[in-house]
């Protein structure tokens, strides 16, 4: 049991926290390539994304592995975004830094969606059982070229609140 769900209930509700963090996320990317703010796209991005990091640290494990390292670099990415969100206001520099962390938050979660697809999904897994070959690597390579050019675009085009 974890928070009084059966792991399998929680193991759902994560995926789906998950999985609307990556959608609301994807969403608001889109408008700031656009040079559109979506506040409300944003704020549903950010609350589903921490719940996301947050959830992730109650699976049970006995030794800290990588997804516990990327959920904790992902809350420290997170609380870089909101500072500058919302106490610097997105104002000069911090407009910047605002975007590039919060696109990075978003790939982090897109990144161990991958992960989980490829452990998951058969299809999928039987490219890439251990994660290992060359279709999980080709494939976590163009998300993260992808990320990179989504997330230097969107510095480039200031989106107005």
């Amino acid at each position: 049991m974890i928070l009084g769900l059966s792991v399998a209930a929680f193991t759902q509700l994560h995926t789906i926290i998950s999985l609307i963090g990556i959608a609301t996320g994807l969403v608001f990317l889109v408008a700031l390539l656009r040079g559109r703010w979506l506040g409300g796209w944003n704020l549903a991005f950010l609350v589903f994304t921490i719940l996301t990091s947050v959830t992730g640290f109650f699976f049970h494990s006995k030794v800290i592995g990588p997804p516990h390292v990327v959920g904790a670099i992902s809350l420290v990415d997170l609380a870089v975004a909101l500072v500058a969100l919302y106490v610097f206001e997105r104002a000069g520099i911090w407009r910047a830094v605002y975007t590039v962390t919060a696109v990075i938050a978003l790939y982090f979660n897109v990144f161990v969606g991958v992960v989980q697809a490829f452990q998951k999904i058969p299809f999928l897994n039987a490219f890439a059982p251990t994660g290992t070959e060359p279709a999980f690597v080709i494939v976590q390579g163009l998300v993260l070229i992808a990320f990179i050019a989504a997330g230097v675009l969107a510095v480039r085009r200031p989106a107005s609140r």
